[in-house]
């Protein structure tokens, strides 16, 4: 009954963070979209109140005509609508989720000890400690270097690099899996806390001045859009590193770390590509079509470069073994986790009919990407997967 009420809360809480994302995630991109698709008002009237720049829109039947101020507008507005709670549940659902799933469950989905042999405890502590570093060492470049000459560009170098050295960090002390999500993890925890601390608390400020009858100081803004910037650049790396979890291809090469943030800097510069293409839409330019080249082509060679190797011929010549040997190896090394009882991921192998009608999966899993058994939990031998492999290549009898 315990591990049915966790299948619940692993269900509800990952239902709940990925509609609270896509909330966070699509009011994000549309806002992005809205800034650089603004132009300068024609009516004077607008250009008098303190418009800087207006959109007209078609969508669901209606037309739309938002509206951007400068800094401000002359007055308050009665009703004014907030755009913080999609970041805010984005965040606690994602932390739920990552505590029921991996920090209650460090042992086995945190620690490899192949990787890096330390305690459960420690190896929470460690994952912790990733979230509240990344986003001091973030906010401090940030503070140092966002207002300076050339800051976006600074900022951003620095923090690739930083970026860069916690994959490689996390892929040196976490099991691969829980490596790749933990740094789009603390990436997010970045993302929200730039709402949480910047972004909402300057507009707050601005209404409090506007309130007061004070000058409204545009520094709340500039410094709000620079973060907001900084979100939309970090998204679909964050995305990439959540669900990959599910393409042991990525998180359990040799240079797993690099692999990552290979897929991530292309992710990046994808969206760089859909960012700019809105400028260059309203200023009659062509869009950065060699960003989002570069980001395929680099795809594309990181599909290259981590492709299984074909099978050698030694290892095609060798007999193929009997179904009662590769019984013994899926008993001892699968069967404790794929059980009547206890079927993870659905996949119950402790008869001969399941074994043959999940073989596909077994051979993929433990021969070609080795991501199971788990965290090699149970310790199969590269012997063992290899007898899996001839198995499968021999048409997985199970007689």
């Amino acid at each position: 009954m315990d591990a049915y009420l966790l299948d619940w809360a692993n269900l509800l809480l990952r239902w709940a963070h990925v509609i609270t994302a896509i909330a966070w995630v699509g009011s994000s991109f549309y806002f992005v979209f809205l800034d650089n698709s603004l132009t300068p008002p024609t009516d004077p009237d607008l250009r008098a109140k303190g418009v800087d720049g207006e959109l007209w829109a078609v969508h669901g039947g209606g037309f739309y005509h938002p509206q951007k101020y400068l800094v401000a507008p002359k007055q308050l507005p009665e009703k004014l609508h907030w755009f913080y709670w999609e970041s805010y549940s984005t965040w606690l659902t994602g932390f739920a989720l990552f505590t029921v799933l991996y920090l209650f469950n460090a042992g086995t989905f945190l620690v490899d000890k192949t990787v890096h042999d330390w305690s459960p405890g420690m190896a929470v502590a460690g994952a912790l400690a990733f979230l509240v570093v990344f986003w001091l060492v973030y906010d401090a470049v940030c503070r140092l270097f966002g207002q300076r000459r050339h800051g976006d560009l600074i900022v951003g170098v620095l923090v690739f690099a930083v970026v860069v050295l916690a994959s490689w960090l996390a892929c040196q002390l976490f099991a691969g899996r829980a490596a790749f999500l933990l740094v789009g993890a603390m990436m997010a925890t970045a993302m929200s806390a730039n709402v949480f601390f910047w972004i909402i608390p300057g507009q707050r400020k601005v209404i409090a001045q506007m309130k007061a009858g004070q000058p409204v100081d545009p520094i709340h803004g500039q410094r709000g859009k620079q973060r907001s910037v900084h979100n939309t650049y970090f998204t679909l790396p964050v995305l990439v590193a959540m669900i990959s979890n599910h393409y042991g291809m990525l998180y359990a090469h040799e240079h797993n770390w690099l692999v990552l943030v290979l897929v991530m800097l292309a992710g990046a510069l994808i969206r760089h590509f859909f960012v700019a293409r809105h400028q260059a839409k309203v200023q009659g330019v062509r869009p950065p079509w060699g960003a989002a080249l570069a980001g395929v082509v680099l795809l594309a060679g990181v599909a290259a470069w981590i492709a299984p190797e074909p099978r050698t011929e030694a290892t095609v010549a060798l007999p193929p073994p009997s179904y009662a040997e590769v019984r013994t190896v899926i008993d001892q090394r699968c069967v404790l986790c794929h059980n009547e009882q206890l079927q993870n991921k659905n996949v119950a192998l402790h008869t001969a009919e399941l074994l043959g009608r999940h073989a596909q999966s077994v051979y993929q899993q433990v021969a070609v990407q080795r991501t199971m058994p788990l965290n090699n939990a149970t310790g199969m031998t590269d012997e063992e997967r290899a007898l899996v492999a001839r198995w499968f290549q021999a048409g997985a009898p199970t007689e």
